[in-house]
């Protein structure tokens, strides 16, 4: 019995470390893929050095994310077609109106505290998840709470 309930938790915790690496790995591309649709845009060369510092802290935080995904017997999530198309098109219009180191920084702290929300979510949803891939939702959060602070300076 003790067997049988062992190798149940041990699925459940499996299943909720894939589930919460997923999130954190779509977290992490959609990060990326803002700060790169916005880059064309920066005039303001202190606003692209912090943009070019968050883009490589995403991108390291996302290939941790793999690795562990990978190590897992799993693979990296993608983010939602509709969701990236329907950013992707809202912020090229916001853009296109105003292109301005102000208009950037209300973008990307909008992303970014949106990212912060779900991220927390996930982390409060799956509890039984490891405590490594735990710490990574908890530092992809740190990271967004970070950069939406510089994005201050901007407004």
């Amino acid at each position: 019995m003790l067997t049988i309930m062992k190798e149940i938790e041990d699925m459940l915790m499996e299943t909720q470390t894939t589930e919460l690496l997923k999130k954190c790995s779509e977290g992490c591309k959609m990060a990326v893929n803002s700060m790169e649709q916005v880059k064309p845009y920066v005039k303001d060369s202190h606003l692209k050095e912090v943009l070019d510092r968050y883009d490589c802290e995403y991108q390291r935080l996302d290939e941790e994310t793999t690795g562990l995904l990978n190590a897992m017997g799993d693979e990296e999530k993608e983010p939602g077609a509709m969701a990236s198309t329907f950013s992707w098109i809202s912020t090229e219009v916001k853009l296109m109106l105003k292109d301005d180191s102000h208009q950037i920084a209300k973008i990307m702290m909008k992303g970014s505290n949106m990212g912060i929300q779900s991220m927390s979510e996930s982390i409060n949803k799956y509890t039984d998840a490891s405590e490594k891939s735990r710490a990574v939702a908890k530092d992809i959060v740190s990271v967004g709470e970070n950069f939406s602070g510089e994005m201050k300076q901007f407004l």
